[in-house]
């Protein structure tokens, strides 16, 4: 506290002591500190690039402002202001008729392991800072630019900082930036500009490498350029390699035959790639090159433009040099210029050798007609009555699809929609037909005689439909439509839809298209009305593996996401005995952001008081109260677990004590950022 008033008096600028509370949220850790921490700390970092410049000598300079995030200008020596803040700058440039950049700041990395030596882009080192004002800076680097460099070509400054908050008790506080010019003064027209921070921020929540203080691509691409490698494994690390290969990991077809994508970076650290599971398909290249809004970038239609390295980075068995791998031909290919002789951007057909084409997802075929379902009405839905529902199939075009023309066509029953506690699934394609083409079905089984509430019932199924037929890609391809539910009273009682508690375009942020069980699940409303309290895997996990494994919904999702930081192994049995280890799932983004997945604020205590208890055999408690398992489901150690259960009476879960909103501990406050 001395030292605290001691800065206040002496050191501090009078902007920063009149200053208002900066703004945090909830989400993050700084909304929980004192107020007058916050005015005295004011946690947070802004690093802006005010302007480059290169002189006809060689030297570069770059001038920067520090702020917190209200503006108030900060100290680098975190004397007038608390924290030091440490910067560091590099410089590269993009050559005439090139389309990447190459560093003229670089070291030398030499492998302890090969004894090999590679070029590889690096910071700045020897050059000097000045502070021209409050919170502003200059910086002249110590690397010149060589005699006769192009003074017409683009080059690029980037900076990235980090605020030292440890001495209070906080975490670093990152930023970093980019700034672009051409040092004869013309305007910049050469940029590299082909995939945002926020397309990356879809799933990785925040893009954050290096330590953390390395958070955007544009930054990113200054480094990662054709020049550097790393000489450990001799792998590139020209950014759409490694990217590339990255998000391919498990998929890469040097690993499927053993092989590990490993990259070797600071003190020698080992990360390998090899087990990456990517959320999305890899075959859907506009998911990153976005095409559209605010995330399409000036070169958003690179991906359409074939090289060996952007190509090679997935299909890593295509040997160039050789033209092993290279289709049947064989084809070498020394250079990149005849690539887009054969892999135009869209070709005729799709599934033939253009861009377009050759990354088809079957399921997504412009091919398919498409198969919409409608839920039309339920009656007889009483308790003890076996419920009629009314449906109807069209194709994309709005023509009526006879239901006994689908492959599966599944009508799921379940309730009460308090929590689902059991479901039935039936077969309704030999549904009668009615005269406007929609058909009525009875289900066979009747709602429980006892039912109080609300029901619902879910539609899900497909068409098998060939697709090129006559061609060499002809297939067969399951044309399933988008799930619908529908709900109804079995009581006479107001009719209530379940509780939703993430959304399904959440799950596509990163997924890009859910859809499990043979694509006939792609709607959370469908996937919980089996995935409830009650179910296990039983139905499919060999007898000699028991005991079962829990499948409730909020559980399982909360183990499949934590993957890797999971304390005990998570292995579910499904359809045909088929094993589904999901304990090397590695997460992308941070599990503590809740509101990523969840809405409707569904991640906070108390949770709703009708919800059941979950029957978890393998868990070690069983069953277990609706909170406990879905908080364990991330919180997986066995303390955590003693914790719960020893804040569970025969009264239910005390949980919401400590951990409801306005709580001590409440979700928000310990899962804050």
């Amino acid at each position: 506290m001395k030292l605290r008033f001691t800065l206040l008096l002496v050191g501090m600028t009078i902007a920063l002591v009149s200053a208002t509370r900066t703004s945090f949220n909830k989400h993050q850790r700084a909304f929980y500190l004192d107020e007058k921490d916050i005015d005295y700390l004011r946690p947070g970092l802004a690093l802006k690039l005010l302007s480059g410049a290169a002189a006809a000598d060689g030297t570069v300079t770059a001038t920067f402002s520090l702020a917190d995030p209200k503006g108030v200008p900060l100290d680098m020596a975190g004397v007038k202001t608390p924290g030091p803040v440490s910067v560091s700058l590099l410089i590269s440039y993009i050559p005439k008729g090139d389309t990447q950049y190459v560093n003229y700041t670089t070291r030398i990395q030499t492998s302890p392991i090969t004894n090999k030596s590679a070029t590889q882009g690096s910071t700045d080192s020897g050059g000097k800072f000045e502070a021209v004002a409050d919170g502003t800076f200059k910086y002249t680097f110590g690397t010149k630019l060589p005699s006769g460099y192009d003074r017409t070509a683009t080059h690029t400054i980037g900076a990235y900082s980090t605020r030292n908050l440890s001495e209070f008790n906080v975490p670093n506080n990152f930023s970093d930036d980019v700034i672009s010019f051409v040092p004869d003064g013309s305007k910049v027209s050469a940029v590299r500009d082909v995939i945002r921070t926020a397309t990356c921020n879809k799933c990785h929540d925040p893009l954050s490498a290096h330590g953390g203080a390395r958070q955007k691509v544009e930054l990113c691409v200054l480094c990662h350029n054709p020049q550097s490698t790393d000489p450990d494994t001799g792998n590139s690390i020209d950014l759409k390699v490694m990217a590339h290969k990255i998000h391919m990991g498990s998929s890469l077809p040097s690993v499927k035959t053993g092989k590990k994508y490993q990259i070797i970076g600071f003190n020698q650290s080992v990360v390998d790639f090899s087990g990456v599971v990517l959320p999305s398909d890899a075959r859907n290249c506009t998911f990153c090159h976005e095409q559209s809004g605010d995330r399409k970038t000036t070169q958003s239609t690179n991906y359409l433009k074939p090289s060996r390295a952007a190509c090679g980075s997935c299909h890593d068995n295509v040997n160039f040099a050789t033209g092993e791998g290279h289709n049947d031909a064989k084809l070498v290919q020394t250079t990149d210029n005849q690539c887009a002789t054969c892999h135009v951007p869209q070709g005729e057909l799709e599934f033939d050798a253009s861009i377009v084409g050759a990354h088809t997802i079957p399921r997504f075929s412009m091919d398919l007609p498409g198969t919409v379902f409608e839920l039309l009405g339920v009656t007889n839905g009483g308790a003890g009555k076996r419920p009629t529902v009314q449906f109807r199939v069209k194709d994309r075009k709005g023509r009526v699809v006879p239901a006994g023309q689908l492959s599966r066509l599944q009508l799921v029953l379940a309730g009460p929609t308090s929590d689902f506690s059991s479901y039935i699934s039936e077969d309704a394609r030999l549904a009668p037909a009615n005269s406007d083409g929609s058909h009525s079905y009875t289900f066979t089984a009747s709602v429980p005689a006892t039912a109080k509430g609300s029901y619902a019932v879910g539609i899900e199924g497909y068409r098998s439909i060939t697709i090129q037929q006559g061609f060499p890609k002809q297939q067969v391809v399951s044309d399933a439509g988008s799930n619908q539910q529908i709900y109804f009273s079995v009581d006479g009682s107001k009719v209530a839809p379940r509780r939703q508690v993430v959304a399904t375009a959440k799950c596509n942020s990163c997924h890009d298209s859910l859809s499990v069980h043979g694509s006939n699940r792609n709607q959370i409303g469908q996937c919980v009305l089996c995935h409830n309290p009650n179910g296990t895997d039983s139905a499919y996990r060999p007898a000699s593996q028991g005991p079962n494994q829990a499948i409730n919904f909020a559980q399982m999702v909360h183990k499949i996401h934590t993957g890797t930081n999971l304390t005990r192994e998570f292995t579910v049995y499904g359809f045909g005995g088929s094993k589904n280890d999901f304990t090397d799932v590695e997460f992308p983004g941070d599990r503590r952001d809740c509101s990523a997945c969840h809405v409707n604020g569904s991640e906070q205590l108390p949770l709703n008081e009708n919800l059941l208890p979950v029957i978890d055999p393998r868990g070690p408690i069983n069953p277990v109260g609706a909170a406990t398992s879905a908080c364990t489901g991330c919180h997986t150690s066995a303390t955590t677990a003693s914790h719960a259960k020893s804040n569970t009476t025969v009264l239910g879960e005390s949980c919401a004590i400590c951990h409801s909103p306005t709580a001590d501990y409440s979700v928000d406050k310990v899962h804050a950022r």
